[in-house]
């Protein structure tokens, strides 16, 4: 039994549910279908999702909201037309945003229960053109399917009782259609994952009815080694690790949400990445172990958006504490960090610019300077992180020497380098000014 996800680009208009439909009727292993809601059906339209939280929004404050909800009828009306499957559809779901609007729901929990409906509609219109066209397909609700999460709107967690629930769907003989991105509390409150969350919903159904497969369907043939909008025609990744694909999608690779993969990952299923485009494609398969020729540096990403907050001081070494002391003034303007390269008298804290204004920085310096009189304190805004990726590295002689040599190349400045708490990856932090060329010559060393 294999699960299929298909991403909002796969089901933007009539015809690419069609392709979606074909693709599903040629493998009969394929029996769970996961989708999200539409995408975007033109490059000046909005996504689905992003239509249904200004509705939501909009209605919150008392603002119209007709024009974007002729906007979601008017996608859905071409959808639904060019399937060939019953106008009323289309009444029926303007009709559901109206149900909730004008219901009693606390603000967070009708926000949510407006963003589902986008993956919602998706799961009704796919099962109603999979069943004209002559396949044993059924909707199914999250509830109905098993999918029990936390009682958190906008960041719910899966709860252990429902992986039980869910390994009935085994003895389903249809094709089962499932909405992703949400489930349901043990009260029955809707609750949706955090944003992207299809691709969980669909590695929790995975790794729930043990599959032999779980197939992620987007619009690229395979992930690639590098940001192919940086470099031209980059190397395709046939074969990734579990560790290896989520040091990338930490670090700027786009095709998973952060979270997605971790239901598949421990349960040990093997995931495909395929394109919807071009089905034919091998695509890249992310396993738990890979062969050791194919052991090596396999992808570079990179993210800009990063801070630096250095702290020095003479004999911090030997101060017990102040490093948790230090922590805990970020901790308390409610700030994390990302990384924590640190020497014998100092310390950098690496952390998300878009958490750190500047009345917080301001604030966390004076904070710092009066708890822990350090001799220095300073903020380096505009920074980038690029991370190199591979299983082996840390027994690969020569990975740091022919890194470090493509910077000085192309004639970029490190600031910083964190190597061995992870033996997968290695990190550099640049200025964000540089990250182009920088990722340019670290691609022709490594890939070239």
């Amino acid at each position: 039994m294999k699960v299929a996800k298909f991403g909002g680009s796969s089901l933007a208009n009539a015809n690419q549910f069609k392709k979606v439909g074909r693709i599903i009727q040629e493998d009969g292993d394929r029996k769970i279908i996961v989708v999200s809601a539409p995408g975007k059906h033109s490059d000046s339209s909005l996504k689905m999702t992003d239509l249904l939280i200004m509705i939501g929004e909009a209605s919150r404050n008392y603002k119209p909201y007709n024009q974007f909800t002729q906007m979601v009828q008017e996608q859905f009306q071409e959808i639904i037309e060019g399937l060939g499957l019953q106008n009323g559809l289309v009444e029926e779901i303007i009709q559901s945003i109206e149900r909730v609007i004008q219901s009693d729901l606390p603000s967070e929990r009708k926000l949510d229960a407006i963003k589902a409906l986008g993956e919602d509609w998706s799961a009704r219109i796919l099962s109603q053109y999979l069943s004209l066209n002559g396949l044993n397909a059924m909707y199914m609700n999250p509830k109905d399917a098993g999918i029990i999460v936390s009682n958190e709107a906008g960041n719910a967690q899966l709860l252990p009782e429902s992986m039980e629930r869910i390994f009935a769907l085994r003895e389903k003989s249809q094709i089962i259609v499932i909405p992703g991105f949400f489930g349901y509390t043990l009260d029955g409150t809707l609750a949706t994952f955090s944003r992207g969350g299809s691709d969980i919903t669909g590695a929790i159904l995975a790794a729930g009815v043990k599959a032999s497969l779980y197939e992620n369907f987007t619009d690229v043939d395979s992930v690639y080694a590098v940001n192919p909008t940086i470099v031209q025609n980059p190397k395709e990744i046939q074969v990734l690790t579990y560790k290896e694909m989520r040091e990338l999608s930490y670090a700027g690779f786009s095709v998973f949400h952060d979270e997605a993969l971790i239901p598949a990952f421990r349960a040990g299923i093997p995931v495909a990445i395929k394109n919807t485009n071009n089905p034919k494609a091998a695509g890249t398969r992310i396993v738990a172990e890979k062969e050791a020729k194919n052991i090596g540096v396999v992808g570079i990403a990179s993210d800009d958006g990063f801070s630096s907050l250095f702290v020095s001081k003479y004999l911090m070494n030997r101060e017990v504490g102040f490093g948790r002391k230090l922590l805990h003034i970020l901790e308390d303007e409610d700030i994390s960090f990302e990384h924590v390269p640190s020497g014998i008298d100092d310390l950098s804290v690496i952390l998300r610019e878009n958490q750190l204004t500047p009345s917080k920085e301001q604030f966390i310096i004076e904070k710092i300077k009066e708890q822990l009189q350090p001799e220095t304190v300073t903020i380096q805004r505009n920074l980038a992180m690029i991370m190199i990726v591979g299983e082996g590295m840390m027994r690969t002689i020569g990975i740091a020497q022919k890194a470090t040599k493509a910077f000085k190349d192309a004639n970029v400045n490190i600031v910083m380098i964190n190597q061995g708490s992870s033996d997968v990856s290695m990190m550099f932090g640049i200025d964000a000014n540089d990250l182009e060329k920088a990722i340019q010559s670290l691609y022709k060393v490594f890939f070239d």
